[in-house]
Order: C-alpha cells, then sequence, then structure tokens
C-alpha cells in the first residue's frame, strides 16, 4: 500500500460481507437462524476423548514399533560383532600359534649356547612357576568355593530353618573375605601391570627417539661414499657435494613440517592413551573391506567409552586419519628421500668416475698424440722407399708381360694354322661317310621292295583259304540250324501229342457235377468242420474228416491204361492239379508252392511205389470242388 501511487489509492473499493452484519444483528435480537443450529458440549467432549484415547494408542502402537526396531537393529549390530569377534579370535590365535611356534623354534638345541636366549628362557621358566602358584593359591581355592555353595545350595532343604541361616551367615562371612583377599590380589596385578607398561613405554619411546635421531642424524651427515671418493676435478666434486647438501636441507624443512604436525594433532586428540589405545585396538578388529565398518566400531566404541559421545568420537577419528594420513606422508617422504638419496649417490659415483675416465683418457690421448707424430714420419720415410720401389717392379713387369704378348701372339698364328689344316681333313672325311650312307641306304630300299612283294602274294593266298573257310563254316551253320529246325518241329509234334493225352486223360477223370444252387450257396464240410458246427465233442482219430471216391492198385492200371505206365518208365506226370492239391502233394514231397498263376503250376513226377498216395490226393483235392 505505501508503495502505491495517489493516482492508484482513487480506483480502490471497499467491500463489506453483509452475512456478518446479520449474524450480528439476529444474535441481538435473539433471532433463530435456520443456518445455525446450538452446539451439543457433551457430544463434542465424548468425541474427543475417543480421538485423544486412539491417539494414544496410535502413539503406544508407534513406541512399541520404534522399540521393536531398536531392538532389532541393536540384535543384528550384536550379530555383526560377534561375526568380527569371531573372526578376529581366529587370527589372534594363528597369531599366537604362529608366535609360539617361532619362540619354540628359536629356542632350539643349536641356540642353548646364547647368553641373551638362556636369560629368556630362564624369565620364561620363573613366569610359569609364578603362574603354578597363582592357580594354586587363588585360583584353585575359588573354585573350591564355588563347588562348595553349589553343594550347599542343593543340599539347603535338608537342614531347619536356623541351622540354615547360622550356615548362611558364615558362607556370606567367608565370601566378603574371599573377596577382599582377591581385591588386593587384583590391585597388585593392576599396579604390576601398570609398572611393566610404563617401563615398556618408556623403552618404546627410547627407541622411538633414538630411530628419530638416527634418521636426523642420516639427513645431516654426507654420504661416506661421496667424501671417499677422488676427483681430479675439485670444482666437480664441490658442486656434487653442494647439490646434495641443497636436496638434504630441503627433505630436513619438509620432515620438521610434518613433525610439527603431527604434534599438532596429537595435542588435539579427545582420548587419553589408555582411550586411544582402546580406540586402535577395536579399529584393528574390524577389516578395512567390511561393509558398514564404521557405523560397527563407531557402535562398539560407544558400548567401550560410554563416558565418551558420539560426537567426541567422531572428532577422534579425524584426528586420527588427519595423523595416520601425515604419518604416512612422513613415511613416504623418508622413502623417497632414501630413494633420492641412493639414486643422487649412485649418480654422483658414475659421474665421478666418468670424470676420473676423461682425465685418464685426455692425459692418454696427450702420449697418444706425441707418439704418432713419431710414427707418422717413420711411416713417411718408409712410404717414400716403397714408392720407389713400386715404380720400379711395375716397369719390369710391364716388359714381362710385352715378351709375353708377343709369344701369345706366335703360339695363336701357329695354332690358326693347324686348325685350318685338321678341318679340311674333317670336310673329306664328312664326304666319305655320306657315299657310303647313301650306298647303304640304297641296298637297303631294294631289300624292303623285295620283301614287301614277297608279302603281297603271301596275303593274296591267305585271303583265297580265308573265303574258302568261311564259305565252309557258313554252311555248316545253315545244316545245324536246318537240324535244329527239325528238332524243334519233332519237340513240338510230340508236345501235341502228349496234350493230346492228357486231355484224354483229363475227360476219363472228370466228375460232372449237375446244376445244385442250394449246394453251391451253403457251407461245405470241411467250412464246417473249421467252424465248429456238427462235430462231435469227442474228437475221434480213426475216423476220416471227408469221404474219398479213389481207385485201389488193381483198378489204377485198368484206369489209366498199360501203355502210359510202359511208355513212361512206371512215372506219372499229373499236369494243372487243383491248389489244394498242390499244398498237399508240397507238404508230402516238399517243394515249393509259390506261384503266381494257373500256368505256373509245377508238374510233379513221382514213382510207382507212391502212384497210391498221389491218386488219393488228386480225388481227395477234387472232392472239395
Amino acid at each position: 500500500m505505501e508503495n502505491m501511487n495517489k493516482r492508484d489509492q482513487l480506483f480502490m473499493t471497499i467491500q463489506k460481507n453483509d452475512s456478518s452484519d446479520n449474524l450480528i444483528f439476529h444474535m441481538k435480537n435473539e433471532i433463530r437462524s435456520t443456518k445455525y443450529k446450538p452446539v451439543d458440549y457433551q457430544q463434542l467432549h465424548a468425541l474427543t476423548e475417543a480421538k485423544k484415547l486412539a491417539s494414544a494408542s496410535t502413539e503406544l502402537k508407534i513406541r512399541k514399533t520404534v522399540q521393536t526396531s531398536k531392538l532389532s537393529k541393536e540384535q543384528t549390530l550384536i550379530k555383526q560383532h560377534k561375526q568380527v569377534w569371531w573372526q578376529e579370535h581366529q587370527r589372534l590365535n594363528e597369531v599366537r600359534y604362529k608366535m609360539e611356534s617361532e619362540i619354540k623354534s628359536l629356542f632350539n638345541e643349536e641356540n642353548i649356547g646364547n647368553e641373551c636366549l638362556s636369560d629368556l628362557m630362564n624369565f620364561e621358566q620363573e613366569l610359569s612357576e609364578q603362574w603354578c602358584t597363582y592357580l594354586k593359591n587363588v585360583i584353585n581355592p575359588i573354585q573350591q568355593l564355588r563347588e562348595d555353595l553349589k553343594y550347599r545350595q542343593h543340599h539347603i532343604s535338608q537342614y531347619s530353618h536356623s541351622h540354615s541361616e547360622s550356615n548362611s551367615v558364615k558362607v556370606l562371612e567367608e565370601v566378603d573375605f574371599v573377596k577382599k583377599q582377591l581385591k588386593a590380589v587384583y590391585e597388585q596385578l593392576r599396579l604390576e601391570q601398570q609398572k611393566i607398561e610404563n617401563y615398556l613405554s618408556d623403552w618404546s619411546m627410547k627407541i622411538l627417539d633414538h630411530s628419530s635421531e638416527e634418521r636426523s642424524n642420516l639427513l645431516s651427515e654426507l654420504p661416506m661414499e661421496l667424501e671417499t671418493l677422488e676427483c681430479p676435478y675439485p670444482d666437480l666434486k664441490s658442486s656434487i657435494l653442494n647439490e646434495f647438501c641443497n636436496i638434504t636441507e630441503k627433505y630436513q624443512k619438509k620432515l620438521q613440517d610434518f613433525d610439527l604436525q603431527l604434534e599438532d594433532i596429537c595435542r588435539n586428540f579427545q582420548l587419553s592413551d589408555e582411550d586411544h589405545w582402546i580406540y586402535q585396538a577395536v579399529l584393528d578388529q574390524y577389516p578395512g573391506d567390511l561393509c558398514g565398518r564404521r557405523t560397527l566400531y563407531l557402535d562398539m566404541l560407544q558400548r567401550y567409552l560410554p563416558h565418551k559421545s558420539r560426537h567426541d568420537l567422531v572428532e577422534h577419528e579425524k584426528y586420527c586419519d588427519q595423523y595416520r594420513f601425515a604419518k604416512e606422508q612422513r613415511r613416504i617422504l623418508i622413502l623417497s628421500w632414501n630413494k633420492n638419496r641412493r639414486d643422487f649417490i649412485q649418480k654422483a659415483v658414475l659421474t665421478l668416475a666418468e670424470a676420473c675416465a676423461t682425465h685418464e683418457m685426455e692425459s692418454m690421448l696427450a702420449k697418444d698424440r706425441k707418439k704418432q707424430q713419431e710414427v707418422c714420419a717413420d711411416l713417411k720415410a718408409k712410404v717414400l722407399q716403397w714408392r720407389a720401389r713400386q715404380e720400379e717392379v711395375t716397369r719390369l713387369e710391364m716388359e714381362i708381360s710385352a715378351r709375353r704378348r708377343e709369344k701369345e701372339e706366335e703360339k695363336e698364328k701357329l695354332w690358326k694354322k693347324k686348325k685350318l689344316l685338321q678341318r679340311e681333313e674333317k670336310k673329306k672325311e664328312i664326304r666319305k661317310y655320306l657315299a657310303d650312307k647313301e650306298q647303304k641306304w640304297q641296298e637297303m630300299e631294294m631289300r624292303d621292295l623285295r620283301r614287301l612283294e614277297e608279302l603281297k602274294t603271301l596275303m593274296a593266298e591267305q585271303s583265297v583259304k580265308d573265303r574258302e573257310r568261311v564259305k565252309y563254316r557258313q554252311e555248316l551253320l545253315e545244316k545245324r540250324l536246318m537240324e535244329k529246325k527239325e528238332v524243334a518241329l519233332q519237340e513240338a509234334l510230340e508236345e501235341e501229342e502228349r496234350e493230346k493225352r492228357l486231355e484224354a486223360l483229363r475227360k476219363q477223370v472228370a466228375i460232372v457235377a449237375q446244376f445244385d444252387p442250394v449246394r453251391m450257396m451253403s457251407d461245405t464240410v470241411a467250412s464246417k468242420a473249421r467252424m465248429g458246427i456238427g462235430t462231435e465233442e469227442e474228437f475221434i482219430l480213426q475216423k476220416p474228416l471227408f469221404t474219398l471216391n479213389t481207385y485201389n492198385e488193381q483198378q489204377t492200371p485198368a484206369a489209366f491204361g498199360e501203355e502210359e505206365f510202359s511208355k513212361k518208365g512206371s512215372q506219372l506226370e499229373i499236369l494243372f492239379l487243383p491248389a489244394e492239391a498242390h499244398f498237399q502233394l508240397a507238404d508230402l514231397f516238399g517243394y515249393d508252392t509259390h506261384f503266381s498263376s494257373f500256368s505256373d503250376r509245377p508238374t510233379v513226377s513221382v514213382t510207382a511205389v507212391f502212384i497210391s498216395e498221389v491218386i488219393l490226393l488228386v480225388y481227395d483235392s477234387f472232392s472239395f470242388l
């Protein structure tokens, strides 16, 4: 409103609520309104109480849930602590067994003569004796007292009440006396422990101070390797030493800064020495790769150090991390200084060795240069002498080569003349050879022509003989073919006659059946027998299954004719039998019955001994029709 202009204030309007004015008017005049009703405070009070009870129950449930979650969290933490404690217990046992084995191996027979080891063995024996005395005077009486108390507690119901009260008073007095003795013993042991710890801490401080003094002396002292080395160049050695001093001063300054930083961090520690020892022991129990490591060791530190808050522990943790980081940086600095010092000394030794080698090389080069000049003068005189001799040798060689060249030319001329003579002789020999060869060729040609004429006459005679032989063989072939045709014709005639005889035989044995449709449609005797219709209950083996119309031995020659038996040599050929007869003949004589058509049915030849069986089978097969 203050920021508005006066011009904007003219357009502002005041709005009033008429409902509030009407409500006030109605209340003053005690006029009831249909919009508002009177309030029931008892009902509202009951609703408020119900809401309070519901909120209280909800709050109780929330507290129980929070308490349950705290308990579950506490149990989870304790379970994780137990796992870590068990792992740490196993690790400490392994370390203990390892240390004991190392101590036993140290106290072997080879080191018996060592004075320090003998003192340690005596001290160990003394400690074992003190431990046995402690067990005998302190631990064993306490164990005996505990057993007596358990025994009395178990058998207290057997005594009277007054007697048990008097005994309990005596027992309590005895227990108090034992407690006082134990407290005195524990106090004495605590004092001895504190004394030994102080003694060990003093020695550790002395060792640390001695090591720090050694490091500082090592940083301040010059290395003996550089001081003892000899160098022909004094400026080079002084520059190397100055460089080493500069590097040492830089590292000393950094080391002092780290020492001051460590002292400042130690002053800011929130815990005492004993609490810090507990803190460090708890941190060592939990490995670095453990999940939730910080939560676990802070929880354990709060249990071990209840007089310290979590904030103090976190602050101490921060300072410990700073102290550890600074100490690690200090260690890295010392390691780098040792490495750089070793490298610098090695490089300096190499440099001084190279300088000595260079100095020796220069002196040797000066001597060699003088010797070289003397040698060059001698060589120059020798070269001049050698050149004169070489020129004389060259002149003599040229003269000798000229004489040899003339001699070679003469030899070449003589050789050419000799070569021409040899060529003429070879030409004569070649002409003679060609003439002889031509004569021999003509003789061979005449001989070959004569042989050719003889062969032609022989071949003509042989061709005449061959034509006669072919004609003769053709006549023989035609004769054989005619004979074969005559034989085939004779066989055809015989076959026709045999067919006629067989047809006459078929007509003799044929059965003329009358037209009987009832019999044709009804079941046969064989099918009824196979189906079991009309059969008797008891099978009679001697009774034949079917009736047979056959010939006996006297009627067979009369029926078939005596001529057939005499012509075929007492053999009978039965052709085109029914299928059932063929199967029965196959079972009797053992031949194959697999044929595809009526024309494939086999011809059976039997001797006269089996004629009766064959006739019976034939008529048996016809009975099926």
